[in-house]
């Protein structure tokens, strides 16, 4: 299984990333803490949308298939908020691809709680960035 390059988000925001197989969905987990609050003490919810979007990239590059698993960009992305999950609760973005071809992906997240508290849901399209030499 391919591994999960350590970057200055997931470090500064904490996040856990699950690859999972080729048929499981990829999981970024969090443990919200006051750090992750906003000023109505819930999740921010640009955080929210960037764990929605590394659940759908890391999906989209499973699916584009590799090791390394290859580098997409988003190109769009549609953030639904449903709710909003308070300090101390563990939250996972679930991230799926739904169709694509060679280089575009379509994907979809879902974020919940593990009672399945649904928080917010994203849409996602990814581009496969060219190999670099």
């Amino acid at each position: 299984m391919a591994q999960v390059q350590e970057t200055g988000a997931k470090r500064m925001v904490g996040y856990e990333i699950t690859l999972g197989e080729a048929d499981q969905p990829v999981e970024v987990a969090l443990d919200i803490g006051p750090q992750h609050l906003n000023r109505t003490d819930t999740l921010h919810g640009g955080l929210a949308a960037m764990l929605l979007d590394t659940a759908s990239g890391f999906a989209a590059s499973k699916y584009f298939g590799g090791d390394p698993l290859p580098q997409v960009v988003t190109l769009s992305l549609t953030t639904d908020f449903i709710a909003a999950p308070r300090d101390g609760t563990r939250v996972t973005a679930r991230g799926y691809v739904d169709g694509g071809g060679r280089k575009i992906a379509y994907a979809r997240a879902e974020l919940t709680d593990p009672g399945g508290t649904i928080y917010a849901r994203a849409t996602a399209v990814l581009k496969r960035l060219s190999e670099r030499g």
